[in-house]
């Protein structure tokens, strides 16, 4: 009986949503991952896939094993159970060859990206010799073909605001929303003027994010986002992206080569910012958010620098429903040196 191999083994989005789905594939165990209950197919369906991914890499035997590269460049088998031996013993029997798997390789000369220094230069003079009217360009026309592989999936659906109360009153909760036009100023995602609605996945984020002391009181807000809101999600870029979905060679050696520049965008909206600079500092942010609701998202989902959930910036307040708030207080605050 042949083994079967599921899209849990491989960890990526297109194999599971797209790929796996249309090559028929029957409920069962896993043969390679032991994943239960789950879509499996005969390894060799995903042959033709996995050849055009492999092409972006050339026999090098001073280079690293392919499965070593896949899993760095794409986040391939990040399964618990798909260690390197186990990932190459299913990568031999898509591939329906054994030897390729034991020799080294290095990605293909052939496709270069200049996004990110682009991007750098760009930023540059946004930051400290143009505002309104830049020299600079980027290629706006590719970063928004790349943001599109980038929405969110399977977010929460309650989410968090707080706010450090004033003399320990809690806010009423038409008070928990984004804030007037007026008064809006300067946020990691938003101009002054322009209200976003900031929110944490968890109250703890939430709390972080407003930077209290020992001893204050919050009150925390619980938000419900409806269906259908389109996220552009900069947290791991290399877990979003999935070469498979990719026309041919050409396009997934793109993409590969852009990679660390959507990596670079998702830490604009992560590095920690000042609050004395942070009138400057958030300026590329601003701007990248911006374009990101330009081309039809909803908001952006990026990581807390403060806290170990993730954040949302919605950039239609409205779009999000407050349904009760709560007291809490600040019993301790923590500071890590190096």
């Amino acid at each position: 009986m042949s083994r079967k191999c599921c899209p849990e083994c491989f960890g990526d989005n297109g194999l599971r949503e797209n790929i796996i789905p249309s090559l028929n594939p029957q409920k069962g165990i896993c043969s390679f991952c032991g994943s239960h209950d789950v879509d499996v197919i005969e390894p060799a369906a995903l042959n033709i896939y996995f050849e055009l991914v492999i092409n972006v890499y050339e026999l090098d035997p001073n280079g690293r094993n392919i499965v070593e590269l896949l899993r760095e460049d794409w986040g391939l088998f990040n399964h618990k159970v798909m260690d390197n031996a186990h990932a190459r013993e299913l990568l031999a029997e898509v591939l329906d060859n054994g030897d390729i798997v034991r020799r080294n390789f290095s990605p293909s000369e052939s496709y270069k990206s200049i996004a990110l220094a682009q991007w750098d230069e760009f930023r540059d003079e946004l930051l400290y010799r143009n505002r309104y009217f830049l020299d600079g360009q980027i290629n706006t026309l590719r970063l928004k073909e790349l943001l599109n592989h980038l929405k969110a999936r399977h977010l929460p659906r309650k989410w968090f605001r707080a706010r450090i109360n004033q003399d320990d009153v809690p806010y009423e909760l038409d008070s928990m929303g984004a804030p007037p036009k007026r008064i809006t100023s300067h946020g990691r995602a938003n101009p002054p003027g322009i209200p976003y609605l900031y929110l944490g996945s968890i109250p703890e984020t939430a709390v972080a994010e407003i930077r209290p002391h020992t001893g204050e009181t919050a009150t925390i807000a619980e938000f419900s986002l409806p269906d259908g809101l389109i996220m552009a999600d900069l947290r791991q870029p290399r877990q979003h992206v999935s070469p498979f979905v990719l026309s041919d060679t050409i396009d997934i050696g793109k993409m590969r080569a852009d990679i660390p520049f959507l990596e670079k965008l998702g830490q604009e909206l992560t590095q920690p910012v000042l609050p004395k600079s942070a009138a400057l500092d958030y300026i590329p942010s601003q701007y990248l958010c911006e374009f990101i609701k330009k081309i039809g998202f909803h908001g952006v989902i990026y990581n807390s620098s403060v806290s170990e959930g993730i954040n949302l910036a919605l950039f239609y307040p409205n779009m999000a429903t407050p349904s009760s708030t709560r007291q809490v207080s600040v019993t301790k605050v923590t500071v890590q040196i190096e």
